[in-house]
């Protein structure tokens, strides 16, 4: 799918178009485009087909390359996983082309950083200022890690809660899930890293100063994402080593319990098992025999729980 828009000034402000033809300084985002979609793209813009193919394969690295006119970025941006998947967010490539005239985006499937600046009327931009559009793209995806990291460290709060009063191991794997998940984020934020830091070592694009600031702004973002997901990443998995000790403990707890109630059962068993042979045994003829072995199997086994009360093996 091809989608084009491009900024047009009316009087003092800027309106953002969508047009069904490709023309100078606008945007096109491709979506999961055909080969004959890269193709039309490729001619039109001058922009090499594996360049536009580059964002198409999922285990992409983030990289930049320039050559001549085109510069290529790739970066990893993040995205909610379908229910098919056990761990919630994932990342995907995404793939960004500029060139003297064009502005191409290119991605697998369609994303919320994307669509959020083409369906947004009032999201303001401009598709001449390409370098500053790049930033603020980058600089959006950057926010997007920070509001997704904060979400599952609220959703691993609430585990924990869960966790506390629970002996399944439910709880581990949905914390196992959202490990995960941090660890994609950490990967690609890293990866992700590099290409800004090379963006700004060897500018291949025409800068302004206030696109400069702008680049360093998506850098110390960047950089607090990274930070954000190595934390979270070692308090869950310092919580799940603690958590697993807490459900082997209580599982203990619960094993030492059914071992002292079978003992204290046992005793009841025993005497009334060696009454019950057809042998002589005393008192077989005494007629207060059977309260009796009731009440010496209820005295011995409550001396026995008053035993392992108190050296605490209840």
């Amino acid at each position: 799918m091809i989608e084009i828009i491009k900024t047009r000034k009316s009087g003092e402000s800027v309106i953002q178009e969508r047009i069904t033809d490709i023309e100078e300084d606008c945007w096109i985002h491709l979506t999961g485009p055909s080969s004959d979609e890269i193709s039309s793209v490729s001619e039109i813009t001058g922009i090499p087909e594996e360049y536009l193919y580059a964002a198409l394969d999922e285990e992409e690295r983030s990289r930049l390359e320039f050559e001549g006119e085109v510069t290529l970025i790739v970066v990893d941006i993040p995205e909610e996983t379908s229910e098919t998947t056990p761990y919630e967010y994932s990342t995907l490539p995404l793939g960004i082309m500029i060139t003297e005239k064009y502005l191409v985006t290119v991605c697998l499937r369609e994303n919320p950083l994307i669509s959020g600046y083409l369906n947004d009327e009032f999201l303001k931009f401009s598709t001449f200022k390409r370098t500053r559009l790049l930033f603020l793209v980058l600089y959006k995806n950057s926010l997007m890690y920070l509001r997704y990291l904060r979400i599952l460290d609220r959703k691993s709060g609430a585990i924990e809660i869960n966790l506390q009063k629970s002996m399944k191991n439910r709880e581990l794997i949905q914390l196992l899930n959202i490990e995960k998940s941090l660890v994609f984020f950490s990967t690609s934020l890293k990866g992700n890293e590099g290409v800004l830091e090379k963006i700004l070592k060897f500018r291949p694009l025409r800068m302004y100063e206030e696109d400069t600031d702008l680049l360093e702004d998506v850098i110390i973002e960047n950089t607090q994402a990274i930070e954000m997901a190595n934390i979270y990443s070692s308090i869950l998995s310092g919580m799940m080593d603690a958590f697993a000790s807490v459900i082997n403990n209580n599982m203990n707890q619960v094993m030492k319990l059914l071992a002292s109630v079978t003992i204290v059962i046992a005793i009841p068993n025993i005497i009334a098992s060696l009454f019950g042979m057809n042998v002589p045994l005393p008192m077989s003829d005494y007629p207060a025999a059977f309260p009796i072995l009731l009440l010496l199997s209820f005295l011995l086994s409550s001396l026995l729980v008053i035993f392992m009360w108190r050296k605490n093996f209840l």
